[in-house]
């Protein structure tokens, strides 16, 4: 690898071991709730290719004992990490919070390139998904759209370079730290739109 070229699932910051906890290496499964399990394989299956590595049904929570039946399904992404669903056989979808924008609570999966991403948005068009996008984000172009829970999804090509990642990891807590400021900014201007 160069260093103008940023590999997909290359750690940029995180690479040495941390001390005093051991080694995060990755994501295992990120789960949601659905409303009907075969309509979620079916999107995220034959649509996006994902295939169905696993499928459990239990009557009992393992880690509470609650009952309560459920399926649990996993589906398998390219690093060998997973996107899960719940279907509590009750007919609900994942329902968002209220009190939060519809565009911040997302899942973003990364595609490898910009020509996987403009095939990513072809097919999903030609599915009649809605998508918004390509946006062009400065390090990274992506794509957004909705499962059929209502989970919002975001498909992501790189664009940066390497070294412009370290760059950004490098400034990314001076650039954090103008957080109380802005956020007195903020609520000032809240305040004046109240009165």
């Amino acid at each position: 690898m160069t260093t103008s070229t940023l590999e997909l699932r290359h750690a940029v910051v995180n690479v040495a071991k941390p001390e005093g906890f051991p080694t995060v290496h990755g994501l295992n499964h990120y789960a949601f709730r659905c409303r009907d399990a075969e309509e979620t394989r079916h999107f995220y299956e034959d649509l996006l290719k994902l295939p169905l590595a696993a499928t459990v049904y239990h009557d009992r929570v393992p880690s509470t004992g609650d009952e309560c039946p459920y399926f649990h399904i996993f589906f398998e992404l390219a690093d060998g990490s997973y996107l899960a669903f719940f279907d509590l056989l009750d007919g609900k979808a994942h329902a968002p919070d209220p009190a939060t924008p519809e565009w911040v609570n997302h899942i973003a999966l990364d595609v490898g390139s910009k020509e996987a991403l403009r095939e990513a948005k072809s097919a999903l068009e030609a599915a009649g998904v809605d998508v918004l996008g390509i946006v062009d984000h400065k390090w990274f172009d992506s794509i957004y759209f909705f499962d059929p829970n209502g989970i919002r999804l975001e498909l992501v090509a790189r664009t940066a370079s390497l070294d412009a990642m370290r760059a950004k990891a490098s400034s990314a807590h001076e650039i954090l730290a103008r957080r109380p400021q802005l956020l007195a900014q903020r609520q000032h201007a809240l305040e004046g739109q109240t009165k």
